[in-house]
């Protein structure tokens, strides 16, 4: 059976609320929130990780994921020693959510060195050996190109195998992801149902070459998306009736899509997140 999260956002414009609307979620079924990670805007936000924690902090039941964490913007092995604590205060809640840092511009605003492509996927596939080896190996050394650690030591180890997923897109980042990661989490305004379809069975051949089996890996869909009466035609956003929607969502699901974070557009954004955990998602239970 699917799963089906709902994105909250980071915005701390007057009148925001990101902790009454994660336990609205939970109060309507959702199984997780997750936010996304630009700690460079023009409007005023919230830092994720620590929004995503006053959430857990403020909830009892719903996962809580990172959808994704720049990787270049913190210490991998601090963000290891971050998700077993967030892991283990919550409760067992905790998706580590990882990708490989968006936007140059945020990099050169904040002092940062903008990584080149290929360091940004090389660095993503170290980032996630890091996190793994800090949660199982005791003095854990690891020299990659980008990060390293030596003889370094993280306890507690996490009580659960924590869950990593990585937003990813291009053939080499697709290729890390079904060799290292547990789930998968594309979003639908950068890559349609088609261009997913084709990046699914890429990363799902990588899986195979590393010997896994697909099974082991959560395909999430990220997608930007409204209930109203007619079908929209707005570009990156799922658009219609309930019927409609509901259709398309179990389309995805044919096409091996077992999980869906729901990210509601529009100015009545309250009145969406309310249609679609009442109309929409339970349909699809």
């Amino acid at each position: 059976m699917s799963t089906f999260g709902l994105n909250i956002p980071t915005s701390a414009a007057p009148g925001a609320d990101p902790v009454a609307e994660a336990r609205r979620a939970e109060e309507l079924g959702f199984d997780y929130v997750s936010s996304s990670d630009h700690p460079c805007t023009t409007h005023d936000s919230f830092e994720t990780w620590t929004m995503l924690s006053w959430i857990a902090a403020a909830t009892t039941r719903i996962k809580v994921a990172t959808r994704v964490l720049g990787v270049p913007y913190r210490n991998v092995a601090m963000v290891a020693k971050m998700a077993e604590t967030f892991d283990r205060l919550s409760g067992g809640r905790l998706i580590l959510g990882l990708g490989g840092g968006y936007s140059d511009e945020e990099f050169r605003a904040y002092g940062m060195r903008v990584p080149a492509p290929r360091e940004k996927v090389d660095g993503l596939a170290e980032a996630v050996q890091i996190i793994r080896g800090l949660w199982s190996e005791p003095s854990f050394t690891f020299r990659g190109r980008y990060h390293h650690t030596e003889a370094a030591d993280l306890e507690p180890k996490p009580a659960r195998p924590i869950p990593i997923w990585l937003g990813t897109f291009g053939p080499r980042a697709l290729a890390v992801t079904g060799r290292l990661a547990d789930g998968w989490i594309p979003s639908y305004g950068f890559a349609g149902p088609e261009e997913v379809t084709a990046m699914r069975t890429r990363l799902l051949a990588a899986a195979h070459e590393a010997g896994r089996a697909p099974e082991e890996i959560t395909c999430a869909y990220n997608i930007a998306i409204r209930v109203q009466e007619k079908a929209g035609d707005e570009p990156g956003t799922l658009a219609g009736s309930p019927a409609y929607l509901i259709d398309a969502l179990r389309g995805f699901e044919r096409a091996g899509f077992t999980s869906f974070n729901l990210s509601p557009a529009g100015a009545d954004r309250a009145e969406q997140v309310e249609r679609l955990g009442r109309e929409v998602v339970p349909a699809l239970r």
